[in-house]
Formats: structure tokens, C-alpha cells, sequence
């Protein structure tokens, strides 16, 4: 067995094992309960072991030297892969050099881990490329990371970098790579991966603890409603109202806490747009992952750079795209009133948008709305049709959907479903009034013939989640295809007949 990243066997009960590949490299990964608090989340790099480890790291000035990185052309997909090929030949050249006799096995083994020494972010790949986790955290060089996994939440981990110059080189790379900067002067840092993921940076003495790197993960796998029906974090009635609202264009703000997957549902509720409209979506970081098939144009704002030129803002961006002729826009996250007054302009002007917001309920997301620093007139709230919020429960670690609401003319909020802890159910609190009347304006449908096609979707969205039509493009293709061919769908559904596309 290859040598643990401690260079010691960790004993405790083992929660869950499972092996990933950090680009080219295969690790073991050991979550295990011992004897502190939070879960040990334990890899094991097979066929590399800590002296060896060692060895490659010592190598990294050798290697830079044979192969000089011009970090202007990093971004340029056909210099990465020029450089790629030329750290791997320098890398076996090298391994010849202090490892002779290495199998071949071996050595490709240890190119990739000098591949991602060099190119990527070192022993930070192998947690990054394990989809179980949601956030990388590196408190300073004097703890290991830690990580938070999907099942578990919080772990401590086995790595541990080994000093504050390379947390503070990892940074550095991250921000130069999409034209940031950190420094003692700026000693703060917002930026983003190439996948998506989001980074913060801080520096000693800011952060006393020393360097910190916190990385959210991007979704490669987005949710989709399906998915959040099958895991509990909906009831597929409540999608299946939700689902009524998107095909009648009526605009639904998503809102929660920090980390209660507001993003996430936002993404999931993309599924039920229709094929033909066009979606431009706004956001600060890259976070959305829409259906491959949907003409789609994605925004993202960007940072002043050090002179403080070149700002792009979330309003410059939300205005461009009422330029762009949009049937449907998606707003990342409001948080000013220009991000307000600009979102309700798209609504009064005829979009249907949906965006998120921070706030813990359906009240407080009107409060919130209505005083600085939005500070949005409330009778203007009522160009919503409805909103979602959201809700993360730390200690059980799941997520649920914690209330629908629709939007009253006053701009008050009218709860009709709220998610009850004490037995993990949703339940109806409220009648439909507002929504009853929008749809039926605009759908042409009367409460009773509501109630039947919300019905009708949730039985839909039970044999999605049965047939585990979770991803993204799957579970938007049965929905487009309901829209073109409905008796088609219902027939499939009604026989429950396993998923595949060709059935349709």
C-alpha cells in the first residue's frame, strides 16, 4: 500500500471510501471518524509516496528552468497544450535523472504530478477533482486544509502545504491567470478558476491565521429539478407550480442564505424554459450551466484592474442585455437598487426574469427588497410573480426548499407552502390568489384546470426522478419535448416506461 500523506495509518470508523483521478493520477480517498470532531478526509496518491513527493517538489526550479511559462498566454488553449506536452517530456527526462530504473508505469505517474506542481494548483487537484466536495479551505500553512464533502460536510484533511509562500504562490498564479492581483498593497483577492470555481485570497496580517485560499467548486454536474424532487429538497407539487409559472413567463425571485442553494435551484428551474427562447444570463462569478441545446449567452462582470480601470458591474452587464433581445434573463445575485431598479425595468418591458437574492424568508426577503441598499418601492415588487426561498440545514446537511410564496399587488408576500423540519414535509399554509389570477390571464386556465396540469407536471418531474433523468440535458429534452409533443410524454410516463431519448 502506498505511504499516507501523513506518513502514518489514521485508525477510526470509516464513513466512506471511494477512489478519484487528479488529472492523470489515481488517489484513494478514506473519510473516517476518529477520535477529534470533525471527520478526517484521508487521500492516498497510489504509487507516490511522501519521500518521493518530496523528491518532485525539490525538482519544480529544475523543470521551470527547462520549461519557462509565459503566464500572459496561460488562458490560450493552444499554448496550455504546447506547455502540457513540454512539462511532461521535461518531466521524464528528469525522473530518468534522480529516479533511474522507474517503470514506465511509475513514471507517467510522477510527470502528472509535476504536470499539476506546475500547471495546476499542486496537492490541492486531487480534493478539486473530487465532485463529492463543494469548498476547499486552507487556513494558513500551520493546519491542514479543509474541505467540505457533500454527505459529511466539514472534514479536516491529510494535506497540508507546506509553508505561507506557497499558499500565497498558489494565489498569486490563480490571479494572474484571469488579470487579478494580490499583494501586501492589495491583500484581497476575488477571482475564479478556469472551471468555474470560485477563489477568495486573503494575506498574513489580514488574515491572522496567515494565507488563506477559500475555493467554491463549480457544479460540473449541475442539479436539476428531477434531482432536487428525488432527494427530498422539493416536493414535486411545488416544482411542478414552479414549472406552470416558467411556461407562463412569470417572473420568480430566488432567494436564502449564504450557501442554501439559491444558484443551484436557480440552474435547476433552467430546465423548464422553453427550447425557443433566447436566455441571457448575468452573473459575477460563472456559475450557471444551462441545457447545451438552449441559445444561450452567458455574462459575467469583471473587476477594475490595479489603475482601477476596466470595471464591468452586474448593472452594466443586466443593461447590455436588455440590448440583446432577450425573452429570458438571469440575474446571478441582486444587491443594489440599480440591480433592482434595472430588474424590474426587464420585467415591466416584457422579460420574464429570474434571479436570486439574500435573505432567510419569504418576509424577510421583502424587507429586505424595500429598505437600503436596494431600497426598492414596495409596490413594485408585485412585477413578481412569486419567489422561492431556500434553506440549509448545517447540522442534518441537507438542503430543502423552504417556502413558495406568490407576490400580492401590495407587494406583500402570500406563503403558500413552507417545509416543515419537524417531519421533513411540505406542507400548503396559504391559498393561491395572485398567481390563480396571472395564469389565468396569461395561461387561460381557472383554478381547478391549475390544479390539474401542476398535477400533471408532478408526475412528470416522479418519473424523471425514478428513471434518474437528472442530468441537465436529459431532463431538458423530456421538458422540451413536452412542450412540442405533450401526449407523447404523458404516454410514456402514464406506461412508466424507462428513460431513453429515442423514445420520443
Amino acid at each position: 500500500m502506498a505511504e499516507k500523506e501523513n506518513g502514518t495509518e489514521q485508525q477510526g470508523t470509516i464513513l466512506s471510501h471511494y477512489a478519484i483521478n487528479a488529472n492523470g493520477i489515481p488517489v484513494d480517498v478514506d473519510i473516517r471518524q476518529t477520535g477529534e470532531f470533525a471527520p478526517l478526509y484521508e487521500i492516498t496518491y497510489q504509487g507516490i509516496g511522501v519521500a518521493t513527493k518530496l523528491l518532485l517538489l525539490s525538482l519544480r526550479n529544475d523543470l521551470l528552468a527547462m520549461v519557462p511559462i509565459d503566464v500572459a498566454k496561460i488562458q490560450n488553449k493552444e499554448y496550455l497544450d504546447e506547455l502540457t506536452r513540454r512539462v511532461l517530456s521535461a518531466s521524464l527526462i528528469l525522473i530518468d535523472k534522480y529516479l533511474p530504473g522507474t517503470s514506465e508505469q511509475t513514471k507517467s505517474l510522477l510527470s502528472a504530478y509535476m504536470r499539476n506542481l506546475m500547471l495546476g494548483l499542486g496537492d490541492l487537484e486531487a480534493p478539486l477533482a473530487d465532485e463529492n466536495l463543494e469548498e476547499l479551505a486552507v487556513n494558513g500553512s500551520r493546519e491542514p486544509i479543509w474541505v467540505f464533502h457533500k454527505k459529511v460536510g466539514w472534514c479536516k484533511s491529510n494535506i497540508k502545504l507546506p509553508g505561507e509562500e506557497v499558499i500565497y504562490d498558489i494565489s498569486e498564479m490563480i490571479g494572474r491567470r484571469v488579470g487579478r492581483e494580490i499583494n501586501n498593497l492589495a491583500p484581497l483577492m476575488d477571482a475564479e478558476l478556469v472551471d468555474g470555481s470560485r477563489v477568495n485570497a486573503t494575506l498574513y496580517p489580514i488574515s491572522q491565521v496567515g494565507n488563506t485560499i477559500t475555493i467554491r467548486k463549480f457544479e460540473k454536474n449541475p442539479w436539476t429539478m428531477p434531482a432536487f424532487v428525488k432527494n427530498g429538497t422539493i416536493s414535486p407539487q411545488i416544482a411542478g407550480l414552479i414549472w406552470l409559472c416558467i411556461q407562463n413567463e412569470v417572473s420568480l425571485l430566488i432567494s436564502g442564505g449564504t450557501a442554501s442553494g439559491k444558484t443551484s435551484f436557480l440552474n435547476s428551474s433552467s430546465i423548464f424554459f422553453p427550447a425557443t427562447r433566447r436566455i441571457i444570463s448575468v452573473e459575477e462569478t460563472r456559475e450557471l450551466s444551462l441545457p447545451r441545446f438552449f441559445q444561450w449567452v452567458s455574462m459575467i462582470s469583471r473587476r477594475p484592474n490595479p489603475e482601477g480601470k476596466g470595471e464591468v458591474t452586474l448593472y452594466d452587464l443586466m443593461v447590455n442585455a436588455l440590448r440583446q433581445r432577450p425573452d429570458i434573463m438571469l440575474v446571478g445575485e441582486v444587491r443594489t437598487g440599480k440591480d433592482a431598479e434595472t430588474l424590474f425595468e426587464a420585467i415591466h418591458t416584457g422579460h420574464a426574469v429570474y434571479g436570486t437574492l439574500h435573505a432567510d424568508n419569504a418576509q424577510d426577503t421583502i424587507v429586505r427588497m424595500t429598505n437600503p441598499p436596494i431600497n426598492t418601492p414596495k409596490i413594485m415588487i408585485n412585477a413578481i410573480g412569486g419567489m422561492v426561498v431556500m434553506f440549509r440545514h448545517r447540522t442534518r446537511g441537507i438542503r430543502r426548499a423552504l417556502e413558495f410564496a406568490e407576490i400580492m399587488r401590495t407587494g406583500d408576500a402570500n406563503t403558500l407552502y413552507r417545509w416543515s423540519m419537524r417531519n421533513d414535509t411540505f406542507n400548503q399554509v396559504g391559498d393561491m390568489l395572485r398567481l390563480q389570477e396571472v395564469i389565468g390571464l396569461y395561461g387561460g386556465l381557472n383554478l381547478k384546470e391549475i390544479e390539474e396540469d401542476v398535477a400533471e407536471k408532478a408526475k412528470i418531474l416522479l418519473w424523471m426522478a425514478k428513471h434518474n433523468v437528472t442530468m441537465v440535458d436529459d431532463a431538458a429534452f423530456v421538458v422540451s419535448n413536452y412542450y412540442k409533443k405533450k401526449e407523447k410524454v404523458l404516454e410514456i410516463v402514464k406506461n412508466d416506461v424507462e428513460f431513453s431519448q429515442n423514445l420520443f
